[in-house]
């Protein structure tokens, strides 16, 4: 072979190295797969978690928050049934605990995230001036959340009962699907009075808040979060819950009187282990 042939295919070797590595330069990684996580989460937390979305997305561009806000117990029957849900978020315990019994969730994610006020409402113009008052003839219907799938309407069932009230205001009461159903009733005076929690009544119109009722008078309200464990999205999961326990997260809370509980020991009702 002719040293001019040898010259030229080691000169065309070396220009096909060259552009090998050029072209390994110029390749950018692959973008990660969008992560779509699927919350479920109490009625009463809807202003607060949208806004919250918007604050995530900021800085995970990839994670898409979904929504689905519902009464706590019709959350914890579609989990029950297999929705497919990432992470729940109740405005009770017993939700939280009857599907941790069942091997739903993950036992040792379970947090005590918020905290919250149950008060009685009214319409703008209404004379009602106390709980008591509700006996009174002035007032013909009283909206509370479905006790046994709304976690208010329980807290709104032991107050009344603990007024010595509850057997007495039966025919007055009108049961609803969820707590912002209470407000809307209220809203549109379709009701002379309802129970719903501060957080709710803050985005009232045309309604005001009458009394704030007394914490002894029922079950500590607590919001427990956890993730499932048919969740496909476990780290991006824990990731948001963190968030949602984080400095970032507590200003927002505490916009919509919602009550962050990371650091309060007395609310501490799921122990890990």
């Amino acid at each position: 072979m002719r040293r001019w042939q040898v010259l030229l295919g080691v000169v065309f070797f070396s220009l096909a190295v060259l552009a090998g590595c050029a072209g390994g330069k110029e390749q950018t990684p692959a973008k990660a797969e969008p992560v779509n996580l699927v919350v479920s989460a109490a009625a009463s937390l809807k202003d607060a978690m949208e806004e919250l979305k918007n604050v995530y997305a900021t800085r995970h561009p990839n994670v898409n928050i979904s929504y689905n806000f519902a009464a706590s117990g019709t959350l914890q029957k579609q989990i029950e049934e297999g929705a497919p849900v990432d992470i729940f978020i109740s405005a009770g315990e017993s939700q939280m605990s009857n599907l941790d019994q069942k091997g739903l969730i993950i036992h040792n994610s379970i947090k005590d995230l918020l905290g919250n006020e149950l008060v009685l409402i009214t319409p703008k113009d209404s004379s009602l001036s106390s709980i008591e008052g509700l006996a009174g003839g002035s007032v013909a219907r009283i909206s509370i959340g479905i006790p046994e799938t709304v976690p208010a309407g329980e807290y709104a069932r032991e107050t009344l009962t603990n007024f010595n009230l509850w057997d007495k205001l039966q025919a007055k009461i009108v049961l609803a699907k969820d707590v912002r159903q209470v407000l809307t009733y209220v809203e549109t005076s379709n009701v002379d009075a309802g129970f719903v929690y501060r957080s709710d009544a803050i985005a009232g119109k045309d309604i005001k808040i009458v009394a704030a009722v007394p914490s002894g008078f029922h079950t500590p309200i607590v919001y427990p979060v956890a993730i499932l464990n048919s969740s496909k999205h476990q780290k991006e999961a824990e990731e948001f819950v963190n968030f949602l326990q984080s400095e970032e997260a507590f200003p927002v809370f505490e916009k919509y009187c919602l009550k962050p509980l990371r650091d309060d020991p007395r609310y501490d009702v799921y122990p890990t282990g």
